[in-house]
């Protein structure tokens, strides 16, 4: 595999990573780890029951009180004005309101508005993962009130220690601020998450630490936020066939291999912050049939060591330097045993593509169930091999964990093996795939994903999310998740316009001796069209306002855009007074005497007068337009005196 074209730019984090997870690497033990558990509310979790579509919670807060089965926690909650109140007194109280149940897979979404925050910083988060009483620790997905920061939007944990580990962060794409309505939800599968603002989608997460019984909330920090339409619907499993629309899912192969020693540790960990949905690393037995992370047969290649891996027991492995032939930077790292991963991926957030690595009895395959199972892991664990007898004891022992066939030419038939082996995936390398492209498309149909393997070229990237390919093993997973993004934006549909009338003002009473601009204020608009009355008016110029009746007209302003068109309108009103009668006298066009006739009955507020003088001279020495306006003018006058 090449590795020094990218080394250069990951010295710095590297160098920054490697102390700390060679530390994790060193001290992991292969015992088993019990995951964390919380208590469930009135609704117990039960996963062989679990009902896709079912909507779990649905609160439009019409009621005087918290709905049913909500409890607060911490901080002031309650129900007015048909919305969920939530308020924290201040920057140092996390307010917690918790409903729900626990569920695998599920859509937690709420229109959510602050109403106020002491500063750009605060927050609130829809809860991920929390104990029904609010302990800690918790998952949550949060949104500051200063959203277009670059943690605007955040993926974040709360640990058993009470401390803050945010593992994604991302800029929303418009500010939620003060007094706006913002629909916000998360996509949980899992431990991987999607974070959707407004309807767009923002950003992913593998990285969602679960509990075995942690349900859905609420929280508050440093504001007043209210709610409104909140809604928790649990989801299908998740697809390992990828929907249309959305990105390749990024497999890091044995890591972020091209800028660490391969299975490690700390390449898993930067393939992690890199935003890889898997890991994928190979695992087989040392002497003492402890599953190990090695590719290769023997330790020569990746360590300072030499022999084979089923030679060694885990003391001479345990002494072995697994980094420095990588780089000094990396002297230290260490060979991590299946379990040591196992617990970083579970503290730390992931999931695993775990190669089983040649051949295996049905014990050595039975021990790394074992390890998998013994660490809660089952649900974030896919197994694949080149070694068919090894995925049918993995099918025998744990059916529950998805299979994956690696090849390296296509079979003659690989819709018919899939289903003999039960497989969830067929996994070709990438040059024998290009061979027969439509095998995709026969295996979705099969209801089997594709995972292609090792690509690390965004051509290659391109032309295999066209064919539908719906993961990709790469060297380069950071570099694979940047092209996603980059994918995710191009294939968004564009963005409705938005657009409001700024001036004249809603509402707004104008004389006729005022000249408004028209103006408006816009986002994702290309043109915008402005009309008074009907009748188009430019942007930018005054409005004539002397033409005009006296009583309601309406300014309306068309945006229109790559996603769509959106209208705004403003009515606002010609009011009768001395200074715009004035006006219309003197810019009638009307002879100096006829001028000064007027001014003189309207110095003397002789209203009625004019009014009836203004009819007699319609058509004669004055506009019969004019006239009219002068008319009804002083006849509102008069009446108003």
């Amino acid at each position: 595999m090449p590795h020094t074209s990218f080394r250069a730019r990951t010295l710095l984090l590297a160098s920054a990573l490697v102390a700390a997870t060679v530390t994790v690497a060193g001290s992991a033990s292969a015992d088993p780890v019990t995951p964390a558990t919380t208590t469930t509310t009135t609704k117990a979790a039960n996963a062989a029951t679990a009902e896709a579509g079912r909507v779990v919670v649905s609160a439009d807060f019409s009621g005087a009180a918290l709905p049913q089965g909500f409890r607060a926690v911490e901080g002031d909650w309650k129900v007015r004005d048909g919305r969920l109140w939530g308020t924290s007194a201040n920057s140092a109280q996390q307010s917690r309101i918790t409903f729900g149940e626990h569920l695998d897979d599920f859509r937690i979404e709420v229109t959510a508005r602050f109403e106020t925050a002491a500063d750009a910083a605060r927050w609130t988060a829809m809860g991920l993962d929390l104990a029904a009483d609010g302990a800690v620790p918790w998952s949550i997905a949060t949104m500051r009130t200063g959203t277009t920061a670059s943690n605007g939007l955040e993926f974040a944990q709360r640990t058993a220690a009470n401390a803050w580990n945010v593992t994604d962060t991302h800029a929303a794409p418009t500010a939620a601020g003060t007094g706006k309505d913002v629909r916000i939800a998360a996509e949980v599968h899992g431990a991987n998450a999607v974070w959707y603002f407004d309807g767009k989608e923002v950003m992913r997460t593998s990285r969602v630490a679960r509990s075995t019984g942690g349900v859905q909330g609420l929280l508050v920090n440093g504001a007043s936020v209210s709610y409104d339409d909140l809604e928790v619907t649990e989801l299908p499993p998740r697809s390992w066939i990828r929907p249309e629309g959305t990105p390749l899912t990024v497999i890091a192969h044995r890591g972020a291999s091209s800028v660490a020693p391969e299975n490690t540790l700390v390449a898993q960990e930067i393939a992690r912050r890199g935003g890889t949905d898997f890991v994928e690393n190979d695992v087989q037995p040392n002497k003492d049939g402890i599953p190990y992370v090695l590719h290769d047969s023997t330790v020569d290649r990746t360590t300072d060591g030499t022999g084979a891996i089923r030679s060694l027991t885990a003391q001479q492995i345990g002494a072995l330097d697994a980094g420095s032939w990588f780089a000094p930077h990396y002297a230290g790292a260490r060979v991590p045993t299946l379990a040591a991963q196992l617990d970083d991926l579970r503290t730390r957030g992931g999931n695993l593509l775990l190669e089983i690595k040649g051949q295996h009895t049905r014990s050595e395959v039975a021990t790394i169930v074992d390890t998998v199972r013994s660490h809660g892991m089952t649900g974030r664990v896919f197994v694949q091999s080149f070694e068919v007898d090894a995925l049918r004891y993995t099918r025998e022992l744990a059916p529950e964990i998805p299979l994956g066939l690696l090849r390296s030419t296509l079979d003659a038939d690989p819709v018919a093996l899939a289903g003999e082996l039960h497989l969830a995936a067929y996994n070709p390398e990438d040059g024998a795939l290009a061979k027969n492209p439509s095998v995709v498309a026969d295996l979705h149909r099969a209801g089997v994903a594709v995972m292609a393997w090792t690509v690390d070229g965004a051509d290659r990237w391109k032309a295999l999310e066209a064919l539908g390919v719906d993961g990709v093993i790469t060297n380069r997973p950071a570099e694979l998740t940047g092209w996603n993004r980059a994918f995710l934006q191009n294939r968004q549909a564009p963005a409705k316009p938005a657009v409001t009338v700024i001036s004249p003002a809603p509402g707004a009473a104008l004389g006729r001796a005022q000249a408004p601009v028209p103006a408006v204020q816009t986002q994702d608009a290309e043109k915008v069209a402005l009309t008074l009355d009907g009748r188009p008016v430019a942007a930018g110029a005054p409005l004539d306002l002397t033409g005009l009746a006296t009583g309601e007209h309406t300014l309306r302003a068309e945006a229109s855009g790559p996603g769509g068109t959106e209208v705004a309108t403003s009515v606002f009103t010609v009011r009768a007074d001395a200074t715009g009668l004035a006006h219309l006298i003197l810019t009638s066009g009307a002879k100096d005497a006829s001028i000064g006739t007027m001014a003189t009955l309207l110095g003397q507020k002789q209203y009625s007068t004019l009014a009836t003088w203004a009819r007699v001279q319609s058509g004669k020495g004055l506009d019969a337009g004019r006239a009219a306006l002068i008319a009804a003018d002083a006849k509102s006058l008069a009446g108003a005196s």
